[in-house]
């Protein structure tokens, strides 16, 4: 069997078994089935909190969040912070979405934190005016504490990361963290060259620093990207 073969099997065997121990422990919160997704966890909201009290959340401006169920009370905070919110919409189909606190009340930002809140509060940013980003927030299946994570199996965040890393917005000084259940902080995920690394793991415990070495992560592979791909992702037919 390939190395990649072998590789993609013990991803999908973490996946499963995460999946499975978030379901039989009750750590797992709608939408529900949790098997195939960035897992919602209860705890979601302190994770958050912890994430806040970072030197690297208070200073920065604007924040990329992804669009999952577990990470919105993350860009709830990041709004309540007066911050600039950046999410890519579902499999980057939209391309990004720009959301400003300045352009609602306070008590829309809850809403505005919503997928169907943030396409109603928010404004598609075309790649030529994306901001740079100062943290980047990314759901997780399953991370380990050498900051090795593990996504549901799209390779989305990898992407997102690649396209602004094309762009010059962020580099291996970006921070990048994700907020997860402890059950799913597992003792070792398999790498690839393309996967990326966390700096900052938050649980609704605490806050664990990975002290990781990106390696060669963050440039798009055009080889790995299909022609469908391309045809479903506009914002990979403008780069192409």
């Amino acid at each position: 069997m390939a190395e990649s073969d072998i590789t993609h099997r013990l991803k999908e065997s973490i996946r499963r078994r995460v999946w499975n121990l978030m379901e039989a422990q009750a750590a797992a919160r709608p939408p529900r089935p949790v098997h195939g997704r960035i897992p919602n966890f209860k705890g979601a909201e302190r994770a958050a909190e912890h994430l806040q009290e970072l030197e690297e959340f208070k200073t920065a401006k604007i924040v990329k969040v992804n669009p999952d169920s577990p990470q919105r009370p993350v860009r709830e905070a990041v709004l309540n912070s007066g911050k600039t919110l950046l999410v890519p919409t579902p499999r980057l189909r939209g391309g990004f979405i720009l959301i400003d606190p300045e352009s609602m009340r306070e008590s829309d930002y809850c809403f505005a934190a919503t997928i169907r809140g943030m396409f109603e509060y928010g404004s598609r940013v075309d790649l030529t005016s994306l901001p740079r980003p100062d943290m980047l927030v990314m759901g997780s299946v399953a991370v380990s504490c050498d900051g090795s994570r593990l996504g549901k199996g799209g390779g989305y965040s990898e992407l997102e990361y690649a396209i602004l890393s094309e762009l010059g917005l962020v580099s291996d000084k970006t921070p990048i963290s994700t907020t997860v259940h402890e059950i799913q902080v597992v003792d070792y995920v398999p790498m690839e060259s393309h996967d990326l690394r966390v700096d900052i793991i938050a649980t609704p415990e605490g806050t664990l620093r990975t002290n990781i070495v990106r390696g060669q992560a963050g440039r798009l592979i055009w080889n790995l990207v299909t022609e469908r791909m391309i045809s479903e992702i506009p914002v990979l037919r403008q780069l192409r």
